[in-house]
């Protein structure tokens, strides 16, 4: 297994581009193919690129917001004594690498931006506190964790296709979270991850001391924070910018709109998500000057998503006007029956993710022709929304873009770490596709 490593790690280094080179390619690689393989003109296919490329620009706020206020949630100071005492019980680099696959998949599964960021917070933790840890690997490890979220209470098709309004509810209705995450096949599928992607992780940690590459403690170091002007202690403005009885009043208000929210029926959707975090991040920093400056650091973390996510917003507007996205899941729609279609959902959504890698809008462009097949054959249509989920969430493991927080943290580079992901992968894919396989015979 380590020879296998090293040969893909190897391997990136050598030929894989940092992430934004990676979408710039790919854009280029999608207008190419958009032209050879579907009839459509360059001048239409360019007015297409250009006309979509702000079409996501509310999710990409979305998206960063919630990575963003993830951030502070997971450097708050409850949560640093909590990293800290478990870190603190770690003593061999092999642990180690279990701890930060374990923290980083239950905090992707309870929310993604926030497993992204804690994940990554307790692998920096491990790799300065354990001697002999290999930093890229751990690194690797607790960004792993982010496949959870495929299978958690923020998986985002999960979660739309159960909210009344969607826009696919005239073709299949509800679809409510019981028959999805919350479906035996699924909570089977997260305990088997649970168990096995950690002890997975630990057995790729280098085996030969000399092939390990540990933290740079002067580096990575946190640098301290600057103290606040004396003078300006005993001020008005001071007091109210560290005034608790503000953030707790305002804290609180956020806190019973959310009771209030939910007592009405309303259901789970990315707006009340980032409005429990941002509230919740409000009361535990406990200051509104804590939370900005918490706030400031996580903005650090996003600023990748924000300069690549309207390419990818292009390039989904290149597959959609081109017709290029139906071809794709045409061809292995083609090869399904009643129990194969989420089989073949699941891969085709594996490299359809490539070019569309934000699971709301993958589900636009792959959703409407998965339904309508899944319709067509009678096959589940909870297992094929699935399938397009898991097949999402399999593929963001090497999928540039979403590494981008955790290249951040650690100050690593793509090419440090994709070797093991691309090991993580294949393990991870294995497990999916014995899922959908195994679906039907589980309920």
């Amino acid at each position: 297994m380590e020879k296998l490593t090293n040969f893909f790690t190897n391997v990136m280094k050598k030929y894989l581009p940092d992430p934004f080179v990676f979408a710039i390619g790919l854009t280029l690689l999608t207008f190419v193919l958009a032209l050879i393989v579907e009839d459509i003109s360059f001048m239409d296919l360019t007015t297409a690129w250009g006309g979509g490329f702000w079409d996501l620009l509310a999710f990409t706020t979305q998206m960063a917001v919630i990575l963003a206020m993830g951030y502070v949630l997971a450097t708050a100071p409850i949560t640093d004594k909590l990293l800290n005492k478990i870190a603190s019980m770690v003593h061999t680099p092999k642990m180690a690498i279990i701890v930060a696959t374990l923290v980083g998949g239950i905090g992707s599964y309870l929310n993604w931006g926030f497993g992204l960021v804690i994940g990554g917070i307790i692998a920096k933790k491990l790799a300065l506190k354990v001697k002999g840890v290999h930093y890229p690997l751990i690194i690797a490890a607790a960004y792993s964790g982010f496949t959870f979220y495929g299978l958690g209470i923020s998986a985002s098709i999960p979660i739309l296709i159960s909210t009344p309004g969607h826009f696919l509810e005239g073709a299949m209705g509800l679809v409510t979270l019981s028959e999805t995450i919350f479906s035996l096949p699924m909570i089977i599928t997260t305990i088997v991850l649970l168990i096995t992607l950690p002890l997975f992780n630990a057995m790729l940690h280098p085996k030969d001391p000399k092939n390990v590459v540990e933290i740079d403690p002067a580096l990575y170091a946190d640098q301290p924070k600057a103290k606040l002007n004396l003078l300006e202690d005993n001020t008005l403005a001071n007091k109210l910018n560290n005034s608790r009885i503000l953030a707790y009043a305002i804290g609180a208000l956020g806190l019973i709109y959310i009771v209030i929210y939910f007592t009405k029926g309303n259901s789970l959707n990315l707006n009340i998500l980032n409005f429990i975090i941002l509230f919740l991040g409000i009361i535990l920093l406990g200051t509104p000057a804590r939370y900005v400056e918490h706030l400031a650091d996580g903005v650090k973390t996003i600023s990748g998503i924000i300069l690549q996510f309207p390419f990818y917003a292009g390039i989904m507007a290149i597959m959609a006007a081109s017709g290029l996205v139906d071809t794709i899941a045409k061809i292995f729609v083609d090869l399904s029956n009643e129990q194969t279609l989420p089989f073949w959902g699941l891969i085709s959504s594996f490299f359809i993710n490539f070019f569309a890698p934000s699971a709301g809008g993958h589900w636009t462009v792959q959703g409407p022709f998965m339904i309508e097949a899944a319709k067509e054959l009678g096959a589940s249509l909870s297992e094929t929304s699935m399938s397009v989920m898991l097949g999402n969430a399999w593929n963001d493991l090497v999928q540039p873009f979403w590494i981008l927080p955790a290249l951040a943290l650690s100050r690593l580079k793509l090419k440090d770490i994709m070797g093991f992901l691309v090991m993580i992968m294949f393990f991870v894919g294995v497990i999916y596709i014995i899922a959908m396989l195994a679906w039907s015979y589980l309920l």
